[in-house]
């Protein structure tokens, strides 16, 4: 059994981690989007086309940053009643 401190600790260190994740899901993201970009600018002669597997890609990532978000909260509301 933990005691409150190290439970306080244990919740700490596991937001600090979903903090971590959630950083590199939105440079992910960003990464996504300039791809995107640099596809659309090189065939800007032509019709642009995108590959649907970075729409499915930036889909799920903004899928998972949504869960992030939410667990971030549930984390933090339990935390402040330790």
């Amino acid at each position: 059994m933990f005691s409150l401190s190290e439970l306080q600790a244990q919740v700490s260190a596991f937001r600090e981690k979903l903090l971590e994740a959630t950083e590199h899901t939105n440079r992910a993201l960003e990464l996504l989007d300039e791809a995107r970009q640099t596809i659309v600018e090189a065939y800007d002669q032509a019709r642009p086309w995108v590959p649907e597997e970075i729409a499915v890609a930036e889909e799920r990532l903004r899928a998972d940053l949504q869960r992030l978000i939410a667990a971030g909260e549930l984390i933090d509301d339990y935390r402040s009643r330790l």
